[in-house]
């Protein structure tokens, strides 16, 4: 091996200390065999070709920085390998003569710095282009992830977490705006939810004045993002200050700061997203202040420029999300104004709607269980669930097409009838004492003997008794009782029964209608009335079909007007029959018909016991009319237990899909 001459690159260090033109680089010998010239940050290595040859692994180092686009390096003279665009292709910028002068040095290092400085550029951009790429994938990501979500509850940790995400932040808080008063100054910012990646706590609401008094409020009051590298150290005559109080609780260390205003598409501040210190390395967790100090650096604008992005992202869906939660509330308050219509107009039905409701989907989630039998291919979403309880509320709406007294009929006779009746028998009782006091003055007028005298007297005590037993089965047959055969034929008696009236005109003691009344069978209800009281399923099914449910309570209307439908085509209004009937509406009768049953007492039926009433829907199996399936998960899975846990909050299950 023949050592290079030492005075060739000595000369070349003895060139370049008298020419200007290199007056700006570094010139160093890292080796003795070595020449090193420095640029900033990058540098360029100039050795005799013999090392090439013989010493390899003295040019290694050089070679990995000239990989990683941070060096060059140029050879004195020709190396031994024939292939010199293979040398080239392994790090090498370019051959020089063995000794070159100071031009073909100068040139030699302009271009190779000007080959660094492009590969630089270039790597940059496709360094930015993947940045951007990346960040680009996440804004879509997290669009996509914050448009799916409308539940605000869920909706705002979620935009922390992406916000936080993107910006490398430890640590952040939402704020939400409250009131409706257009100056955003009498409104206040409620305290909604944080996360912090290097301590664990508790955090409870509270709110503060839009003001520029807090960093908060005054990103809201402008509507201006403010980035802050100290909340410690803020600028002299800054107008907000920073409280410690949670670092100082916590032990924390809050330093930089991004706050940024969500603003809806109107231009209205609809909340804060505030983010706290930004982690040189995304994966730390701070164990001390002092870490904060290292670790912690200023968003930068890119941060800022994404999160503002991400800001106005969120503020949409943000936005939406309360707005839906309105419709929500909206519709779970129009449902309940519904039902309690229903229920105003009879009182003595009231909580039937909410619990045959209640039973309903409690039914449906024993049959979204059942994993054999005839429905163990049903399931239930929640929005099926929902559908269901929604029809189940509006079940008897129709009711309010009904008369109200025959919705409300707990007797046979209505009681303006009863109370006619009552009149009648009274002016029969004195129109007869006049007659017969009428008839004694005639008779005294003719001395007419005492026997006679006592006949009217007779008479008229035998009439008085046969209207006070008459008032007496009148008042028997209007209650709503099976009715004997011996009171059926009291009833056909007094219909032939009469009195006169002042112009001396004879009309019968009961009418026809009331005649019909009190020879009801069963019940209170005449077959007129009882027509009138099913067509509530009508009623209920036209009103429920010009409400635009949507596709996701389409079914709403079906369900609710065929609860009254037996699977033995006896029932009503349309007698469907077996599986023209909706399940849903089927799991509703079984509900209905076990509420009915054990409800409390009302004028015109006594409650059963749960037992019995489950025998009746029994009896209801045995005729054909329920589903005996349904009808056993009731039963197996108690379903009324379910009555009498708390109730659910307004409007849990009534919200839009």
């Amino acid at each position: 091996m023949v050592d290079p001459p030492r005075g060739g690159l000595s000369r070349l260090v003895d060139l370049m200390a008298v020419d200007g033109r290199f007056a700006g680089d570094t010139i160093t010998r890292p080796h003795q065999r070595l020449l090193q010239v420095r640029r900033a940050e990058r540098f360029v290595t100039v050795a005799p070709a013999a090392i090439w040859d013989e010493e390899p692994l003295l040019l290694k180092p050089h070679f990995e920085k000239a990989v990683e686009g941070e060096a060059a390096i140029l050879l004195l003279g020709k190396p031994r390998e024939r292939d010199l665009a293979a040398v080239l292709q392994k790090g090498v910028h370019a051959l020089l003569p063995a000794e070159p002068d100071a031009d073909e040095l100068f040139f030699a290092l302009a271009g190779a710095f000007d080959s660094l400085e492009t590969k630089a550029r270039a790597e940059s951009r496709g360094k930015w282009l993947q940045r951007y790429r990346y960040e680009l994938g996440e804004l879509i990501e997290i669009a996509r992830a914050l448009t799916t979500e409308r539940d605000p509850d869920k909706l705002l940790p979620l935009i922390l977490e992406k916000a936080r995400f993107i910006s490398g932040a430890d640590a952040g808080s939402i704020y939400v705006v409250e009131g409706d008063d257009p100056d955003p100054a009498r409104r206040t910012l409620r305290f909604k939810t944080s996360q912090n990646e290097s301590i664990a706590y508790e955090s409870r609401e509270f709110t503060l004045p839009i003001s520029n008094r807090s960093i908060t409020g005054s990103a809201a009051l402008n509507k201006q993002t403010l980035s802050i590298p100290d909340v410690y150290e803020l600028p002299p005559g800054t107008p907000y200050g920073f409280d410690r109080s949670f670092d100082q609780r916590m032990g924390y260390r809050s330093k930089s700061m991004l706050v940024a205003p969500m603003v809806s598409a109107q231009g209205e501040i609809i909340g804060v997203l505030q983010l706290i210190n930004r982690k040189r390395d995304p994966k730390m967790r701070f164990k001390t202040q002092d870490e904060v100090e290292e670790h912690v650096v200023a968003f930068d604008e890119r941060a800022e420029e994404l999160v503002r992005t991400l800001a106005a992202q969120a503020a949409i869906a943000l936005e939406n999300a309360l707005l839906y939660a309105e419709i929500n509330r909206i519709f779970a308050g129009f449902v309940t104004a519904s039902v309690e219509a229903i229920e105003q107009r009879d009182p003595t039905t009231s909580g039937h709607s909410r619990r045959v409701a209640t039973l309903t989907v409690a039914l449906a989630e024993a049959v979204d269980r059942e994993s054999t039998g005839a429905y163990s291919a049903a399931s239930f979403s929640a929005n099926d669930l929902r559908e269901i309880e929604i029809a189940s509320l509006l079940h008897d709406f129709g009711k309010i097409g009904v008369r109200e007294e025959v919705l409300v009929k707990a007797k046979k006779l209505f009681p303006w009838q009863l109370a006619a009746i009552r009149r009648r028998l009274d002016f029969a009782a004195k129109a007869h004492e006049a007659d017969v006091l009428a008839r004694r003055c005639r008779l005294l007028e003719r001395h007419a003997p005492k026997t006679d005298l006592d006949a009217l007297d007779a008479e008229l005590e035998k009439r008085r008794q046969e209207l006070i037993h008459a008032w007496a089965a009148i008042l028997g047959a209007n209650e709503p009782t099976v009715l004997k055969s011996g009171e059926f034929r009291t009833v056909e008696g007094l219909a032939r029964d009469t009195y006169t009236d002042l112009e001396g005109d004879i009309h019968p003691l009961l009418e026809a209608e009331e005649i019909a009344s009190l020879s009801i069978t069963r019940g209170s209800l005449t077959s007129s009335e009882i027509d009138e009281i099913r067509s509530h399923v009508v009623h209920t099914r036209s009103f429920l079909e010009k409400i635009p449910w949507g596709r996701s309570f389409r079914r709403v209307p079906q369900i609710a007007g065929c609860h009254h439908e037996k699977l033995n085509g006896a029932g009503y209004p349309s007698r469907l029959k077996g599986e023209e009937i909706p399940l849903q509406s089927k799991m509703m009768s079984i509900s209905d018909i076990f509420d009915a049953l054990t409800a409390s007492d009302r004028p015109y039926k006594r409650a059963v016991p749960v037992d019995r009433a489950l025998d009746i829907l029994g009896y209801e199996v045995k005729d054909g009319a329920l589903d005996s399936e349904l009808v056993r998960l009731f039963v197996d899975a108690r379903v009324w237990e379910r009555l009498h846990e708390p109730a659910p909050e307004t409007g849990r299950l009534l919200r839009l899909s």
